[in-house]
């Protein structure tokens, strides 16, 4: 894998409800195309909906935006387990993500570099219910089963993107990450968390793609950088400085081939108050901070730029003015 420095891609979500649209100002912004995730046009393009579909006893109300897991006496895992094999694909339905199969018939070209997303296994797990509003992870059969799902949903998408690129890119998302260690999480395993992850991502390289990981928070980075992930995509406007102190794991991922995927420019409000300059310096002083530990050239040899997370809960307008700022960004250090 040899990326070009200062690369730009996005994390997935646009605020759009027109897909067309949202295709088209991926394809005409970003080095590494990407499918957008489309939230506002339907509650089964939200994170845990979008790749819901196939799991067993899953229920859904798509108007009351609610999902849960119903175990009852039917045939759903038997028959789930019959059909499923280490190579299954199960694919992702335009029901459940338009943007996905309108950037499909879109594309025209091949590109060097093509990104795809998965929620992770773990935000999956936490995220998704049963009845009893407890999350699946705690029940070991669910956990692996979404395990199983998401893995074959893995392959399917990187035999579909594959068609436009030799390099896909897969990033799994997994914001709740920053989370673990909470009150709310405290049954939660970082041994077992993390074996999900690597389950993921080794999936990722297996079926012949480059793994990424999408933590928008903060994270035990240690760990996250020790994973088999190659691209880390970190939120470097809000918690640069938490990353920061892990300087020593930071350049061993570095030396070992792997790249930061700096989500530099924000999507939060705070991107209303924000301009190139104000950007540009912020980006320098962050780059100059790591130097001190890491040789400069390392680090920008072994560089992504995109903004800190998706768009999808910002305005069109806002979401434009993100990516202006960070196709700019290639500017500061090029």
């Amino acid at each position: 894998m040899q990326l070009k420095p200062f690369s730009t891609t996005g994390i997935g979500s646009l605020p759009h409800t027109n897909a067309e649209e949202a295709c088209s100002l991926i394809l005409e912004t970003f080095d590494i195309p990407f499918w957008p995730q489309l939230p506002k046009l339907s509650f089964r393009e939200w994170m845990i909906p979008q790749y819901s579909e196939g799991m067993p006893y899953l229920k859904m109300d798509v108007e009351k935006q609610t999902i849960w897991v119903e175990k009852n006496k039917s045939d759903e895992l038997e028959r789930f387990y019959e059909t499923y094999n280490d190579e299954s694909r199960i694919a992702i339905s335009e029901d459940y993500a338009k943007g996905l199969h309108t950037f499909l018939r879109t594309v025209k070209t091949k590109f060097r570099f093509i990104k795809g997303h998965v929620t992770g296994p773990l935000t999956f797990t936490l995220g998704l219910k049963d009845n009893d509003g407890r999350p699946v992870y705690f029940d070991e059969e669910l956990r692996e089963i979404s395990l199983m799902l998401l893995k074959a949903k893995i392959r399917w998408q990187i035999d579909v993107l594959g068609q436009f690129s030799d390099n896909v890119i897969i990033f799994i998302d997994e914001p709740i990450l920053s989370a673990l260690g909470s009150t709310v999480y405290l049954g939660v395993n970082p041994d077992e968390a993390f074996r999900l992850i690597n389950e993921a991502s080794d999936t990722i390289k297996a079926a012949g793609g480059i793994s990424g990981m999408h933590c928008c928070g903060n994270a035990d980075w240690p760990s996250v950088l020790e994973s088999s992930i190659d691209i880390l995509n970190f939120d470097a406007y809000a918690y640069f400085d938490s990353i920061l102190m892990y300087h020593s794991n930071l350049k061993k991922f570095l030396d070992k081939g792997g790249y930061l995927a700096w989500g530099i420019v924000p999507t939060t409000d705070a991107i209303r108050n924000e301009t190139y300059e104000s950007m540009k310096n912020a980006f320098s002083q962050r780059i100059e901070k790591l130097s001190a530990s890491i040789p400069s050239d390392i680090i920008l040899s072994r560089i992504i730029l995109t903004p800190s997370c998706g768009t999808g809960s910002r305005s069109i307008e806002d979401t434009l003015k993100i990516f202006q700022l960070l196709t700019r960004m290639k500017e500061v250090f090029l």
